[in-house]
């Protein structure tokens, strides 16, 4: 079995848990070739996505000449079956907010993939977010390409269901994967209920270095932390607010924010009219190691976002045994426990928030270290990158065959135990 893994853009800053998965999967004895549509090697800083980068193929760096051929050549030898694409496209384009032509540069796209995937003998593909790359391999199958699978995320694809054809997408998939029960639940909200038994629940996860980390100790030092991109749905600019009410209270503390993005010249302006730069700095994009030290100096990780899916950073921070501050969205609750090991505040308040980080530098270290230790049990037993992988390999296996055999589709649950996992995985 050879899986092809495609991805609007991979690898990616944000993007580890692919590369966790893969990495699984691997693991698990399964052959995968990565594809992504688009490239974004200057952004890259961790080691291990340069590497990913070196086996990656990247479908627009072909030229726009060779779309064209490979679509004029699908369309002379697959007549029938390119008309069937082109229909399918006009039929998800006329309803996208990215309009028809765009959709027919999927097609042609897929045209592109259509032979890789021939060359490889590729038996399934298995594209990250219910955007651009599962549209470009629904296009490809219905072209005569193998059949896909994809990973929804959120929060993009419940917002824009619709304009997305998440439907459409489903319908042809052969199975599809949430990363929490809220994604499974928005899947089913979205489509037909005779789809629902494609619809499977597999977690994003975290790798041994974050699970087998020696244990270090909750700093002395009031910090906290805030992980992600710099972009709306984070909620940063709600953060800096909240810092700015706990400065006027006379509460010492440092807040860092890791990461970049589109909203970083209105943080940072933010930050310099309410006088907050002697406690608060913004990093930049760092590597794996660095997001780990940064959450090993802090007391707690703050993730005030409004619209989520299920950040993988909350994994990795109560992995390392840092409790998590967040919001009630998506599928934050089903890993943040409040007063277990975090708290959860409505989206938007800043109240709120600010009673939250309060608590997490006032509170003695040795509450924040059982609540940290609390929290690294339960990522450990539901994030486990490994196990999640296994539970693809299980799936993928049960909707393939090889190609020389005829190809069939298993649209049933499967059911995932972690004895069949564990078997998986010495296979």
């Amino acid at each position: 079995m050879r899986v092809a893994y495609l991805v609007n853009q991979y690898p990616k800053v944000s993007h580890s848990f692919i590369r966790r998965e893969i990495s699984g999967l691997e693991a698990c004895g399964v052959q995968v070739a990565r594809f992504s549509i688009r490239s974004c090697e200057s952004e890259l800083v961790d080691e291990a996505d340069k590497q990913e980068l070196k086996k990656t193929r990247y479908v627009l760096k072909t030229g726009i000449a060779s779309l064209l051929l490979s679509s004029l050549r699908t369309a002379i030898t697959r007549p029938i079956r390119f008309l069937k694409s082109l229909w399918l496209t006009l039929k998800i384009g006329w309803r996208s907010d990215r309009g028809v032509l765009l959709h027919l540069a999927y097609l042609a796209e897929a045209c592109v993939l259509l032979d890789w995937f021939s060359e490889l003998e590729i038996t399934q593909v298995h594209a990250h977010f219910g955007t651009n790359p599962t549209a470009v391999a629904m296009l490809c199958h219905v072209l005569g390409g193998p059949p896909y699978s994809f990973t929804v995320h959120g929060p993009e694809e419940f917002d824009k269901a619709t304009v997305l054809a998440l439907e459409e997408k489903i319908k042809w998939a052969s199975f599809v994967v949430a990363i929490s029960s809220f994604g499974k639940s928005q899947l089913y909200r979205w489509c037909d209920r005779r789809y629902w038994s494609k619809i499977h629940e597999v977690h994003c996860g975290v790798d041994k270095i974050f699970l087998n980390q020696p244990h270090t100790p909750v700093p002395q030092q009031r910090q906290l932390v805030c992980i992600g991109r710099l972009s709306e749905q984070k909620g940063h600019l709600l953060l800096i607010e909240a810092a700015g009410q706990l400065a006027a209270e006379g509460l010492p503390f440092k807040l860092v924010l890791v990461g970049d993005g589109p909203l970083r010249p209105q943080i940072e302006a933010r930050i310099a009219q309410i006088g907050l730069q002697d406690c608060v700095e913004i990093t930049g994009w760092a590597s794996n190691t660095e997001v780990q030290q940064q959450i090993l100096a802090s007391r707690a990780l703050v993730l005030p976002s409004f619209a989520e899916g299920l950040p993988v950073v909350i994994m990795e921070a109560l992995a390392l045994g840092r409790p998590v501050i967040s919001t009630y969205v998506a599928g934050i609750p089903e890993l943040v426990k409040p007063g277990i090991c975090g708290w959860l505040v409505p989206p938007g308040s800043v109240e709120a928030l600010v009673d939250a980080m309060r608590d997490a530098l006032q509170l003695p270290i040795e509450k924040l270290e059982q609540m940290g230790l609390v929290g690294a049990e339960l990522v450990a037993r539901r994030h486990d990158a490994a196990v999640e992988a296994g539970k693809l390999a299980i799936l993928f296996r049960s909707h393939t065959q090889p190609l020389s055999g005829q190809t069939t589709i298993n649209t049933q649950p499967v059911g995932l135990s972690y004895a069949s996992i564990q078997a998986t995985k010495s296979s």
